[in-house]
C-alpha cells in the first residue's frame, strides 16, 4: 500500500471525492443523512481541509493500492500526542488489514514527531471500529458529547494508544 501526503489543491479535491463517497456509504446507517451532509461540509469540504492543512497543522494522506484510492487518514500534532482525526477505508477494502497498515504509518509519523501517544474520537455506536481500535491497543480514556453546531452533536469515546519508545 502507498501513502501520498495531500499537498496540492488537486490532492485536496481527490480527498474530498473519496471522503464524500465513504461518508455517504458509511455514516447514514449510524447518524442521519442530514448530519452526515453537515459534517462533510463542515469537516471534509475543500475549504475545510485546506484550512486544516494550512492553519491547523493537519496532515492528510491518501491510501492507494494498485493505483486505486482505497481510503485516507488525517492527523494533527498536539502537545504530547498525535490526534488521529480521520481514518476511513472504502467498504470493499475493510477487514483486509488496510486499516492496520495505515495505523502503522500513523505510529511512524507520531514517533517522528516524538509524541508519546495517539488519541482519537470514535462514535459510541461505531462498535466494529471500536473493536478494531481495541485490538490495535487503544484504550478508552473518556466519554464526550461535542456540540458541532446546527443542532448536531458527536457522542464519542476518546481513545488513546501509548507509543513504545525504542
Amino acid at each position: 500500500m502507498n501513502f501520498t501526503k495531500v499537498k496540492s489543491d488537486d490532492d485536496i479535491y481527490k480527498l474530498t471525492d473519496i471522503a464524500s463517497e465513504i461518508w455517504h456509504e458509511y455514516w447514514p446507517d449510524r447518524i442521519s443523512l442530514e448530519q452526515t451532509e453537515y459534517m462533510i461540509n463542515k469537516f471534509q469540504s475543500f475549504d475545510a481541509i485546506k484550512n486544516q492543512i494550512n492553519n491547523d497543522r493537519y496532515e492528510y494522506d491518501i491510501m492507494e493500492d494498485n493505483n486505486n484510492i482505497i481510503g485516507y487518514f488525517g492527523i494533527c500534532p498536539k502537545d504530547n500526542y498525535i490526534f488521529l482525526s480521520k481514518l476511513y477505508i472504502k467498504s470493499e477494502f475493510r477487514g483486509l488489514g488496510c486499516g492496520k497498515q495505515a495505523f502503522n504509518k500513523i505510529k511512524q509519523i507520531a514517533m517522528q514527531f516524538n509524541k508519546s501517544s495517539i488519541q482519537l474520537t470514535v462514535n459510541k455506536h461505531n462498535t466494529n471500529t471500536i473493536k478494531a481500535y481495541q485490538k490495535w491497543g487503544f484504550k478508552e480514556i473518556e466519554s464526550v458529547i461535542t456540540d458541532i453546531g446546527n443542532g448536531f452533536v458527536m457522542d464519542d469515546y476518546i481513545m488513546e494508544y501509548q507509543l513504545q519508545k525504542n
